[in-house]
């Protein structure tokens, strides 16, 4: 007998507060509207872009391509310690300063005409300076807003309010999720024909699990939950978590009982073990993290059109692989996440390709996919905002 309280799903009635009604359809795949989302959501959001192991030293850069924003984002860690993010951008006439993805640099230097900025974003020399009537404080490097919170990296390119601000109680949520104390990762970056939303929202309900993962998805599912339902859901602005059931009779496969069961043991010898086993966090707009001490996971959903989106999945890691069961059991779980991903892609880009005919006005959400509907009601209030914003402004016609 297990001592786990018989499984109760989460109650429509505290739930009603979101809606009911169906959603309309358009926005997953109108181009028009994804526009807008470039403009409302994105512009204005506190983006995750990468994590504080992956700049060591002074010197340390990661060099971001941001499609729906356009723009190419450089951060790197100063001589003073300090992690700064620049658009990837001469002050001289825009060529962009770096080509590398990472790597460890004194300092940065136009290929086009050898203008040399700092590791701060100062303009250090330009050839013939004299020439142009400027000083170097007006060539700085333009600067994009950055904050960092559970060892990952935030950036807003024009923050209403810091990143603690917005996250509100879930901040000190996030520094206690295993990433905080992360040294390394793997990762798994994949492109799908599927709008970013739509794609997101298969990672937040479980109403296809029995379907879609009736092998992988075990572990989340049982007799007792046969759609994995949470347990309980939680929401800060526009943010939002949920408590994910285990199935206390779930039977592993002796590799995935051997490979699991390894993780557990290194994350308690790593001090890893804390109160998100099973929390998953999801951060407006398009991030989510899972704070398994054995897999702590995370997902990042970037749109590359409307119909189109780019997913980047880590698992972090404390400490290196210095044995050949701690390499066995990372590799086995990062190719566990990929394998349960596949199942899922088909019927992601199907979906797609069914709404893209516009055959449907709306879509509908079950109670149980209330994190879908949370996530849909603030990226139209976003929407909404920034369009009454634009017909208030003087010279807009109403």
């Amino acid at each position: 007998m297990n001592n786990i309280a018989p499984f109760a799903p989460v109650s429509a009635e505290s739930l009603a507060w979101l809606g009911t009604g169906p959603i309309p359809a358009a926005p997953y795949y109108d181009p028009a509207w994804y526009a807008l989302e470039r403009e409302a959501v994105f512009k204005r959001s506190w983006l995750q872009i990468g994590h504080v192991c992956e700049l060591p030293e002074p010197g340390s850069f990661i060099r971001r391509e941001l499609e729906v924003v356009d723009a190419s984002v450089l951060v790197v860690r100063g001589r003073d310690g300090q992690i700064r993010a620049f658009h990837n951008v001469c002050t001289h006439r825009g060529t962009q300063l770096v080509a590398e993805a990472e790597g460890k640099q004194g300092n940065f230097s136009c290929p086009y005409h050898r203008w040399s900025f700092a590791l701060d974003g100062r303009l250090l020399s330009a050839p013939d300076f004299e020439r142009f009537g400027l000083t170097k404080e007006e060539c700085t490097l333009p600067g994009i807003a950055l904050e960092i919170c559970g060892g990952l990296i935030f950036i807003n390119f024009a923050p209403a309010q810091s990143l603690a601000e917005e996250l509100g109680d879930f901040a000190a949520r996030l520094e206690q999720f295993p990433c905080a104390s992360a040294t390394n990762f793997s990762e798994y970056v994949y492109e799908i024909e599927g709008n970013w939303k739509l794609t997101y929202d298969n990672f937040q309900e479980n109403y296809h699990l029995r379907f879609i993962h009736p092998r992988s998805g075990a572990a989340a599912a049982g007799e007792e939950n046969p759609f994995g339902y949470p347990v309980k859901y939680e929401f800060q602005g526009p943010h939002r978590a949920q408590t994910i059931w285990s199935n206390p009779n779930a039977r592993p496969t002796p590799v995935q009982a051997a490979s699991f069961g390894r993780l557990g043991v290194l994350a308690m010898a790593d001090g890893l073990v804390g109160p998100t086993a099973r929390d998953y966090l999801a951060l407006f707009p398009n991030f989510f993290v899972i704070g398994s001490p054995g897999q702590p996971f995370s997902h990042t959903i970037w749109p590359l059109g409307p119909h189109r989106s780019r997913g980047v999945i880590r698992l972090y890691w404390k400490g290196e692989d210095d044995s050949a069961s701690r390499r066995y059991a990372r590799e086995y779980s990062m190719a566990s996440a990929r394998d349960i991903h596949a199942e899922d892609r088909n019927v992601i880009e199907a979906g797609q390709r069914g709404l893209n005919s516009g055959a449907l006005r709306h879509i509908h959400f079950q109670t149980q996919e209330a994190l879908c509907r949370h996530f849909f009601n603030n990226v139209s209030a976003r929407v909404e905002a920034y369009k009454a914003e634009q017909t208030a402004r003087p010279g807009v016609p109403a």
